[in-house]
């Protein structure tokens, strides 16, 4: 044995006499961690192909740069618009009143800009460091008659100025000229309710409290066999997020018959279950985010894109600058029918 295998030899027996020393990891207080924390709800084996459909669309949004976002921006006034009703509610045309709320960019010798909301890459600058603030010309709209004296949380970088507003005026080709000025619009995120809804009829007696094994291998190999039927399973808490509370799990069947799917399933499965009808199955929806993928490299002001989420729903949400004519037409081949639009510009009707 040469010098160096001794010395490997006496760093892995060290270790090894280290780690058998150490006292063993407290049992954690699931309690009172759950009490602040909402558990995990969605079961993990499946998680995974929805979790990579929406991070390729995420990744492929971002403007004006070569590099995928890793990261989302910092919170900005948002206005949230869509809500899956008809798409053409939000349709703006030329010589529409319109409304927007977020940030507004003015740098030396340009006119100033509104910039959509959007994920940017989060890197932390020294101070005096930071970069002055940019806007893809995709999802920004020149602005006319803007104050920007009257611009909320402003600061000045490189010499270009920042804020926020709510701006309100008339739409013409990508330029919007401003009639209205106000502070901007901040939506207030809901927190997430201590119990949740299961859309299923409760048992006389209420759900038990009974072990499940849907993180069991075989369970989650049976889901994922059958991603073109089922979307994403939610793991829900109608008492509360607890491990003295019971949990359901709640599986969507987009494809084929209720009963004979939750018959197939409780062959492997062993817990409480809620079967509901879906609109959308996992593979559905991965074919809507490949659709609308290639779209994210037109340049048609779309953001951000992801699927109906844990609880189900029946459209893919899609965040963009403004829904116009052109993207009306590049979303049409899709379905608009599947998608929930948010426009930062939306007009006033």
């Amino acid at each position: 044995m040469n010098p160096t295998d001794k010395v490997d030899d006496l760093l892995a027996k060290a270790g090894a006499q280290w780690r058998a020393d150490q006292p063993s990891a407290p049992e954690p207080d699931l309690d009172r961690m759950l009490h602040h924390k909402r558990p995990r709800r969605w079961v993990p084996a499946l998680a995974a192909a929805s979790v990579a459909a929406i991070a390729t669309a995420a990744l492929t949004v971002l403007p004006g740069g070569s590099e995928p976002s890793v990261a989302p921006s910092t919170e900005k006034p948002a206005v949230a618009q869509g809500n899956g009703s008809d798409p053409d509610t939000v349709l703006v045309r030329n010589g529409d009143r319109v409304e927007m709320s977020g940030e507004v960019i003015a740098a030396p010798g340009k006119s100033p800009i509104y910039c959509a909301p959007h994920a940017e890459v989060a890197i932390g600058y020294p101070s005096g460091k930071e970069p002055a603030p940019t806007c893809s010309a995709d999802i920004s709209v020149k602005l006319i008659g803007v104050d920007l004296d009257r611009l909320a949380d402003t600061s000045t970088i490189k010499g270009v100025r920042s804020g926020q507003a709510r701006l309100v005026g008339i739409w013409q080709d990508r330029t919007v000229t401003v009639q209205e000025q106000t502070a901007p619009t901040v939506v207030t995120a809901t927190p997430s309710p201590r119990k949740d809804a299961v859309p299923c009829p409760t048992p006389s007696g209420g759900w038990p409290l009974i072990a499940s094994n849907i993180d069991r291998p075989e369970v989650s190999q049976w889901l994922a066999a059958r991603a073109d039927q089922i979307d994403n399973p939610a793991m829900l808490y109608p008492e509360g997020a607890s491990r003295t509370k019971p949990m359901v799990v709640r599986i969507g069947v987009a494809h084929g018959d209720l009963g004979t799917f939750r018959r197939e399933f409780e062959k492997v499965y062993q817990g409480n279950l809620c079967v509901v009808r879906a609109t959308f199955s996992q593979e559905d929806i991965e074919n809507i985010q490949n659709a609308l993928s290639p779209l994210h490299q037109q340049k048609l002001g779309i953001t951000g894109s992801s699927g109906p989420g844990l609880e189900g729903g029946d459209k893919v949400h899609v965040s963009l600058l403004v829904f116009d004519e052109k993207t009306r037409a590049a979303l049409a081949p899709i379905g608009l029918d599947k998608l929930a639009l948010n426009p930062a510009v939306t007009p006033l009707r």
